[in-house]
């Protein structure tokens, strides 16, 4: 060594002058000396890569220059700081790009317990040895989710006060987190603590889930003794992810609450399964306008009479318009008609009735109705038919005759007062009456895709129908509109046959009290 400044004295209090170089400074500047000596050939390279190491707490990078004569001169410069901005700006852009591919595979599902498997599986990835969410209980304990160091999730029900994990009570009511420091991993509750650990518990962050408008849960990290404690800006980041988790929670909840209402609603509004009533038979079938939709304005009921000498009332409707908004009228006007069965007797009163409810309500939406009461009498079925602005019903005989029963009527909910006539028909062992709305004879499709299917292709249709259970009439009523229609629009399409079977008889359940009829 020949010289040194005051700071390079300062920084290697062994350096003097005429020491060797190799006694005084690091082992990695002895190096870059060697490689920078060895690369001459007659002459110093020109292209050199500073050296870079610590010495001491700081580090530094050396950068060699030639001095005359035939010495070489390491200039070293403290880039502690710079390094510890680069990590952190790389830290930083490692938690953005984490944060990002969390909210994506967060988002990929709306099934609650994926989105907390996802949530602890993240965590155990990048965040912590261990993992746990917390789903706030509703009554029946708290639903817990847990992923070891292994990346095994487990799902399971806990009955316990949430209080005794110190920080998750009040996560669980969306209050700030507890820091990390307060809580003594020695606290915590076996089953906050996943299976395959390598150590005792450490260090321990509890964090709420924030949801839309109420908390999602909570998420507990841990980390074993053998790894360094949540840092305070590791608290910070959990918070982060956690208020992405609670997001992605909290919108999977809201989804699965408002399927679990639309699925209770959906049933009350969906067609009943029909089926023999006091030795008639009746089937239905029905087609939304749209395949995404399940429900519309189209609808039919089946309501049997109290007592065998009590008609059977048969009910098929059309609401103007397509779709929900539809549907809802549609479910009122069911329940209006299940409030007026006691005056299923008298059709026109039935109508007039409905017309007045729904002339004073706030819809402005009309409804075409087919009202049909049947009863079995000896072989035959008596059938009173109707219409109220709805296409008429149509009789198939069985000779295969297709009639169209004599009833007309005015549309309900347009007028203050309607207009209908009622048609008396009887049924022989093998005919039936069936009952449709217009997006059958409307159903635009072959040749030209909006050529209507029409009422004389559904009577010619119906020809070879004489004989057939209800269902079967049904059935192929409906391929043939279908196939129709094709892959192009259609509106709501509605069926239902009542058909006089070929075989019904009476029989008596214990020998002498009335019988039922049994096909």
């Amino acid at each position: 060594m020949v010289e040194l400044n005051a700071v390079a004295a300062s920084l290697l209090p062994a350096a003097r002058h005429g020491a060797s170089l190799r006694d005084v400074v690091p082992p990695w500047l002895v190096k870059a000396h060697d490689r920078f000596t060895s690369d001459r050939a007659g002459q110093y390279p020109t292209d050199v890569t500073p050296a870079s190491g610590r010495i001491g707490e700081r580090s530094y990078k050396a950068h060699p220059s030639l001095s005359e004569p035939d010495h070489v001169v390491w200039w070293l410069v403290d880039d502690t700081d710079r390094r510890a901005a680069e990590d952190a700006l790389r830290s930083e852009r490692e938690c953005i790009a984490f944060l990002a591919r969390a909210s994506t595979a967060l988002l990929a599902s709306l099934h609650v317990e994926t989105c907390m498997e996802a949530t602890a599986r993240l965590a155990v990835e990048h965040l912590a040895d261990a993992a746990v969410t917390v789903a706030p209980g509703r009554g029946r304990g708290h639903p817990v989710t847990s992923c070891g160091p292994s990346g095994e999730v487990t799902h399971t029900t806990v009955h316990a006060n949430p209080e005794d994990l110190p920080g998750l009570g009040e996560a669980l009511r969306g209050f700030p987190p507890v820091p990390s420091r307060w809580i003594d991993p020695a606290a915590l509750p076996d089953w906050a603590v996943p299976e395959g650990l390598a150590g005792p518990v450490g260090s321990v962050v509890v964090s709420p889930l924030p949801g839309h408008g109420e908390p999602a849960g909570a998420l507990v990290l841990l980390r074993t003794e053998d790894r360094r404690a949540f840092s305070e800006s590791e608290e910070v980041f959990a918070r982060l992810f956690a208020a992405r988790a609670g997001a992605a929670i909290s919108a999977a909840r809201m989804y699965a609450d408002q399927a679990a209402i639309t699925t209770t609603l959906m049933r009350e509004l969906l067609p009943p399964q029909l089926h023999s009533v006091r030795g008639v038979e009746f089937a239905g079938a029905y087609q939304p306008s749209g395949q995404e939709e399940r429900v519309g304005g189209d609808f039919y009921d089946v309501h049997p009479g109290a007592t065998d000498e009590e008609e059977t009332l048969v009910v098929l409707g059309d609401v103007c318009g397509k779709g929900l908004e539809a549907a809802v009228l549609t479910g009122k006007i069911r329940n209006t008609l299940q409030a007026l069965l006691p005056l299923a007797a008298d059709h026109h009163s039935v109508l007039g009735l409905l017309n007045g409810a729904l002339i004073n309500s706030h819809h402005t939406r009309f409804a075409t109705l087919a009202l049909a009461s049947a009863i079995r009498r000896g072989g035959t079925v008596r059938l009173r038919v109707t219409s109220a602005g709805h296409p008429a019903p149509l009789l198939v005989r069985a000779d295969g005759r297709v009639e169209e029963a004599q009833t007309r009527g005015s549309l309900v909910g347009v007028f203050p007062q309607i207009t209908s006539t009622t048609a008396h028909l009887e049924l022989a062992p093998g005919e039936t009456c069936l009952l449709f709305t217009d997006g059958i004879i409307e159903a635009g499709g072959r040749p030209w895709g909006n050529q209507p299917f029409g009422t004389d292709r559904l009577k010619a249709a119906l020809t070879q129908c004489a004989g057939m259970p209800a269902e079967a009439v049904v059935e192929h009523v409906q391929i043939l509109a279908a196939q129709w229609v094709g892959s192009g629009r259609n509106d709501d399409m509605a069926v239902v046959a009542v058909t006089a079977p070929h075989h019904a008889h009476l029989s008596a359940v214990d020998g002498h009290t009335r019988g039922r009829y049994t096909a």
